[in-house]
């Protein structure tokens, strides 16, 4: 590995998955080997006996360097609800997860891991995201979602990840509503009172569509950024 981000988002539902999603095709699309794991996630469904995850299976099948699905998400959760919860019968353990880790560091230049929730959800009755993002050694990527609220949401966010001691290398706006007034503006805001570089805009998608994944390249501004070179 080269190098490797945590995303973490402004709440659950701000659009994580599909910024992980864009993020991974950028890079591939650049010649670089990619991995995209969630190691925890509540929600899932039962495909061949086996619980899986609609965002887990994503990162698996939009990542250039194949892996298990046990690699992607060694924590599937049925119910969903907060992994600690979801998880009592079988609680969440940062051990296996690094370990995992690990092996995917010999495999891929560029690892993307996904949260579950914000950056605060907890993952076990004493950790949360944010100390899985410490245990990782990884910088961070907030991705917001446009709504009203958003710019408390996002101050919040970036001030409780630097309280945690972690880097923030940027953030990336993802467009939920296309109801949504002045998005445009709210996003400018958000320029001006975030002191981190905004590295792109996913406009809104209806729907999960692999075509626009693709097309990543058209909003990541990431080759103004100096990242993943």
């Amino acid at each position: 590995m080269r190098q490797g981000y945590f995303i973490t988002g402004t709440d659950t539902g701000a659009g994580k998955t599909w910024a992980t999603v864009a993020l991974m095709r950028y890079c591939a699309n650049r010649g670089k080997s990619v991995a995209g794991l969630k190691p925890v996630a509540s929600g899932c469904r039962f495909k061949d006996s086996k619980l899986v995850n609609d965002d887990a299976l994503l990162l698996q099948q939009n990542a250039s360097v194949k892996l298990p699905y046990d690699w992607v998400n060694p924590y599937a959760f049925e119910f969903p609800v907060s992994p600690h919860i979801a998880g009592e019968l079988n609680p969440v353990k940062f051990q296996p997860i690094l370990e995992l880790f690990e092996n995917v560091k010999k495999k891929a230049e560029i690892i993307f891991v996904e949260g579950a929730g914000g950056w605060y959800s907890p993952l076990n009755a004493s950790q949360d995201n944010s100390d899985l993002a410490l245990a990782l050694g990884l910088p961070v990527i907030v991705v917001v979602a446009i709504k009203l609220g958003c710019i408390n949401h996002a101050r919040l966010t970036l001030d409780a990840v630097r309280q945690k001691g972690v880097e923030c290398t940027g953030w990336i706006a993802v467009h939920l509503d296309n109801r949504q007034l002045a998005p445009e503006r709210m996003v400018a805001s958000l320029q001006e009172r975030l002191d981190v570089p905004l590295l792109g805009e996913l406009p809104y998608i209806k729907s999960v569509d692999n075509d626009r994944f693709a097309d990543a390249a058209n909003w990541m501004e990431l080759d103004k950024q100096a990242l993943f070179i």
